[in-house]
Formats: structure tokens, C-alpha cells, sequence
């Protein structure tokens, strides 16, 4: 590892759900620091996510959403002897919900047709049930990890 690590900047919670997982996906949402147009689109797919799930806690619906998405295990290459190895690591929680919420934006933004806050609200909503694209993209990562199991022991 080269130079400093950068230190953990702790996120400010969001002011209308109080929690920073929601101001990190409105982070991610952001395009061009327009926060405001970030946050309005935030909180409308999340108050429409938990109107298709049976009108349950918008936070409560995202929470369980990012955890379906999240990966438990993923590959990082390593050069071993003049090859590169795909080697199976276990995830950080810190870095598995980045992931869960670089995933759920991505797939979002790929879709066209809608509104961008329909597409995360039913996003959300898939991914409350374990299903849409980014659970998808999960299994995906996981599977290849599962792939290159023999590589483990590559892991240091």
C-alpha cells in the first residue's frame, strides 16, 4: 500500500430521515453539486418505493434494499508470480454499502423512458423483494468470487 490511508470522514445525516445511509445515496444521486435536485428526486423515490411496498417505513424499505444488494464476498486481483489471480476477499461493511449504492444508482441511470425518481423507487422496491438489476449484479459478483474459490489461499 502505498502512502496514507485517508481518514473516515463521518457523513452528516440527512434532515428530513435523520440517517447518513440516505444522504449518501443523495450524494450519489448528485450530478454537478446540484444537491437540492439530488435530494428532492431521493426523497420522492423513496416516499414512492415504500408506497409499492405496501406502505411500509421509506427508511425501513431502503435499509433492507441496500442490505439485499450488498456483497458478502468479492475478487481483487493479485499478482502472484507474474499472474494476475482473481482472488476471492470478503467485503468491508463500509465498502459493501458503497458498492450496494454506486450499484442502485448505476442501474438506474443506464434505464430511460421515466423519470429518474420512478426508476429508483421501483429499483428500491425490487430490491426490497431480492429482486431487479442491481440484486442481479450481487449474485453476479458473488458467483464470480464463488468461481475462483481455488484462488483463495492467494489472499494475504
Amino acid at each position: 500500500m502505498r502512502g496514507k490511508r485517508a481518514p473516515v470522514r463521518k457523513l452528516p445525516p440527512d434532515p428530513v430521515y435523520n440517517s447518513p445511509i440516505v444522504t449518501k445515496l443523495i450524494n450519489f444521486v448528485m450530478k454537478d453539486g446540484k444537491k437540492s435536485i439530488a435530494q428532492k428526486l431521493v426523497y420522492s423515490a423513496l416516499e414512492k418505493a415504500a408506497k409499492l411496498v405496501n406502505n411500509k417505513d421509506a427508511l425501513e424499505v431502503l435499509t433492507t434494499a441496500l442490505e439485499n444488494i450488498r456483497p458478502q464476498v468479492e475478487v481483487r486481483p493479485r499478482r502472484v508470480g507474474g499472474a494476475n489471480y482473481q482472488v476471492p476477499v470478503p467485503v468491508d461493511e463500509r465498502r459493501g454499502l458503497t458498492l450496494a449504492v454506486r450499484w442502485l444508482v448505476a442501474v438506474c441511470r443506464e434505464k430511460q423512458g421515466k423519470p429518474f425518481d420512478e426508476f429508483l423507487a421501483e429499483e428500491i422496491a425490487a430490491a426490497y423483494k431480492g429482486e431487479g438489476d442491481a440484486v442481479k449484479k450481487k449474485e453476479m459478483v458473488e458467483r464470480m468470487a464463488e468461481a475462483n474459490k481455488a484462488f483463495a489461499q492467494f489472499r494475504f
